[in-house]
């Protein structure tokens, strides 16, 4: 976000566009919870950063999701095309800022096509994983309001 701390989306939100919610909780020491509809997802701090290490960091979690609309974008698109999803990888690598903000500088998403796919599918299979939605939101990101509950 840039600009004034207390910005809101309001002014660039359609009436008719659904906002989607989850809910973070604190359980111990550096975890919290993370409640989606319905699901329940963890983040923790690993030891050496004072945490109990008893869950992915919010960080990880950030790569994680990317990686896994890259796997869903690229499995459908297998899908659709009536091709075999079994062995479809996707691997993430990430570079942190060594200077401040804390953040991260890089991303680099590896997709292994499943075995025996044809090389003509490549390009096609590239091109719709590279479209996911995260992906598309990086890319234009969305403006960010934290606020304080009054």
């Amino acid at each position: 976000m840039t600009g004034s701390a207390s910005r809101t989306m309001s002014s660039t939100r359609a009436s008719d566009t659904a906002v989607h919610r989850l809910h973070v909780t604190h359980v111990a020491g550096d975890a919290y919870d993370v409640h989606v509809r319905g699901h329940r997802i963890q983040v923790d701090q690993p030891t050496e950063e004072g945490g109990t290490d008893t869950a992915p960091t919010p960080v990880e979690l950030f790569a994680a999701s990317l990686a896994t609309c890259v796997a869903f974008y690229a499995g459908r698109y297998l899908h659709r095309h009536g091709l075999p999803r079994s062995g479809l990888r996707v691997r993430a690598e990430y570079v942190m800022a060594t200077d401040r903000p804390a953040r991260i500088t890089s991303v680099r998403v590896v997709v292994a096509p499943p075995p025996g796919l044809p090389e003509q599918r490549h390009a096609a299979l590239l091109a719709v994983a590279s479209h996911c939605t995260v992906h598309n939101t990086l890319a234009r990101p969305p403006e960010v309001a934290i606020e304080l509950e009054p």
